[in-house]
């Protein structure tokens, strides 16, 4: 207990099975080493209710931190999480061996460094809840274009053609299910092994399109009631889906400063590495955009920046700029397209604002004051009162 009492950081190594824990005093002294098993979940809770309570614990933010972190608040500690890119390289520059200890023991230096340069933030469970929810559906519409493309792939070896523009169509469906049944077409008759392997691709199809369905059910019960989806809703580009992708990763649009710190997190402020005088002529050198932030966050961006194109008004005559009507650059438009998407969305839902197509003027610009103003005069626009 005397040890225990002395702790002023924890580190927690995390694995499946077990984590390795380093405690540190105030001096940074070692005080303690020790292994937390999972699998046992209540004599685990009451090693963790044994810890001071209050005490900083960080974490890794790699796999697997959400649940174990969950009971450290529940036992009374303070989890925190660090950033596994800084956490790297601090690692390389101090020692280029890897063990379990040595990360333990480096993570308890972190809660004693003067400033929070280490920490990222700990989605809250109903975040995690809402993006684990969101990527199920993501995983399901992604195996159900696999099997759909091994259907097709199944048509081509054997010389299967049909006139459906989409072979999963309601004509499409019942093509697929009198050649299931009948194991015959136009060309001749399906192997028996051919012939089962295509039943059992169009059952696949069937159940993961089902399971779609019961999740935009669930979805749009929901979501369509929630003020914020129908705020979102209204920007071109962004539908009931990405509106809850963005929503899921996004979780708390107050952890940002600005939409610059949203862009940054979203992978779509691109970064320079250029010297010398920029060419007007040509497209910046060494501009790219980083992939350390959050890749579906950026994947719902630029999907949002495609549908707002086709919406037309400004964000074509945007699109239209950028790429000399079409010609050129179109991936850069779409980045820059979806950049100023992240400005839009951070100040419709940061402001609690309704979106428009031409955004309000600034306070004290000269579009207000000429707004304000009585037309002719320049004088403000106030009513005359009696000397």
């Amino acid at each position: 207990m005397q040890r225990e009492a002395s702790v002023a950081g924890v580190g927690v190594d995390v694995h499946y099975k077990f984590s390795q824990v380093t405690m540190r005093d105030a001096a940074g002294h070692v005080v303690g080493r020790e292994r937390l098993d999972h699998p046992d979940r209540e004599a685990l809770r009451q090693r963790l209710a044994a810890w001071p309570k209050g005490v900083p614990v960080v974490l890794e933010a790699s796999f697997g931190w959400g649940w174990l972190s969950d009971l450290m608040e529940q036992a009374g500690l303070d989890p925190h999480l660090a950033n596994c890119y800084k956490v790297e390289r601090m690692r390389q520059a101090r020692d280029p061996a890897k063990t379990n200890r040595k990360d333990a023991d480096l993570l308890a230096q972190l809660p004693l460094e003067p400033t929070r340069w280490w920490e990222v933030w700990r989605a809250p469970p109903e975040v995690r809840d809402r993006r684990e929810w969101m990527r199920y559906r993501a995983d399901v519409v992604a195996m159900h274009v696999r099997v759909k493309n091994q259907v097709h792939a199944l048509f081509h070896r054997h010389g299967i053609f049909h006139s459906f523009s989409d072979l999963f169509g309601a004509a499409g469906r019942r093509f697929l299910a009198a050649l299931c049944e009948l194991g015959r077409h136009a060309g001749g008759e399906l192997p028996e092994g051919t012939l089962e392997a295509l039943r059992g691709l169009v059952k696949t199809s069937q159940y993961l399109r089902d399971r779609l369905a019961e999740a935009t059910r669930r979805l749009r019960l929901d979501l369509e009631r929630d003020e914020l989806t129908q705020r979102m809703m209204k920007v071109p580009g962004i539908g009931l889906i990405l509106a809850h992708v963005i929503q899921a990763e996004v979780g708390e649009i107050g952890r940002f400063r600005h939409h610059g710190a949203l862009a940054s997190y979203a992978c779509l402020a691109p970064r320079s590495a250029d010297t010398g005088e920029a060419d007007p002529k040509r497209a910046p050198l060494g501009r790219h955009l980083g992939d350390r932030g959050n890749r579906t966050l950026k994947w719902a961006f630029i999907e949002a920046a495609h549908g707002a194109v086709r919406s037309g008004g400004k964000w074509r005559r945007m699109f239209d700029r950028a790429t000399e009507n079409g010609r050129r650059d179109r991936g850069r438009a779409y980045v820059k397209v979806a950049r100023e998407l992240v400005k839009v969305v951070f100040v419709v839902w940061r402001r609690g604002v309704e979106y428009t197509e031409s955004p309000p003027p600034r306070p004290g610009s000269r579009r207000r004051r000429r707004e304000d103003a009585r037309p002719g005069t320049g004088q403000p626009c106030r009513p005359m009162v009696t000397a």
